[in-house]
């Protein structure tokens, strides 16, 4: 069962401050030195976290261009759920929630994100260029914009006229980036810029980042 309240603790001989749930089970002495704690404040669990009004945009997708981790796509299949994504097109060898290690680190959010597997990805977008989606790439490129400089709010659809467009985030491989005939295909290849010496995020951090420019989030 999960934890339905915790404590904050202070150990009286090294000072550590942290956190016991009334499931973990080493008790109430120092993780650190062993020493005596004593309890400084006593809270209550929330085990369903506080509902907002949020909205799945079903036209709103992203694609994994041969993600070789089931961590990394797992916590992309969570920060998809988190900002509205209806669909997940897992490409190549990107593993699917039938793995464990994926289902472990989505937390369930393969149950409100659709997914669907597909062997080679640039048929897969041709296909959905022909039926109207734009298409948008996560990758340093010397074509590459600021994603800050990017159109946030999709355009209505001139057809309907209350529709949003369809749209397309992709994320690539963590060491050889997104498939060159991907980027080929793409509207718009988008980067995000970086101020220090690391000019490079994890894959599934660079999706939330991006997922949050694009949404129109203030």
């Amino acid at each position: 069962m999960p934890p339905s309240f915790f404590e904050i603790r202070v150990c009286s001989s090294c000072g550590l401050r942290y956190p016991l749930t009334d499931s973990q089970a080493f008790g109430e002495r120092c993780p650190h030195c062993m020493g005596e704690t004593k309890a400084v404040l006593k809270k209550q669990i929330e085990n369903e976290p506080i509902r907002r009004e949020k909205i799945t945009h079903p036209r709103t997708a992203v694609m994994l261009d041969n993600i070789r981790s089931a961590w990394n796509v797992g916590s992309i299949l969570r920060s998809a759920d988190g900002f509205g994504f209806g669909h997940a097109y897992l490409c190549g060898i990107t593993p699917t929630p039938e793995n464990d290690a994926v289902r472990k680190t989505s937390l369930g959010a393969e149950d409100f994100v659709a997914w669907s597997h597909h062997k080679d990805a640039v048929k897969l977008v041709e296909r959905m260029k022909m039926e109207g989606w734009k298409l948008h790439a996560l990758e340093e490129d010397e074509r590459a914009k600021d994603i800050r400089s990017a159109n946030r709010k999709p355009a209505l659809r001139e057809a309907g006229g209350t529709q949003n467009e369809k749209r397309l985030l992709i994320v690539g491989n963590e060491v050889t980036g997104i498939d060159p005939e991907l980027l080929a295909l793409c509207d718009e290849i988008l980067f995000i810029p970086m101020s220090g010496r690391k000019r490079s995020l994890n894959v599934a951090i660079a999706f939330s980042v991006a997922a949050f420019a694009l949404s129109g989030s203030d």
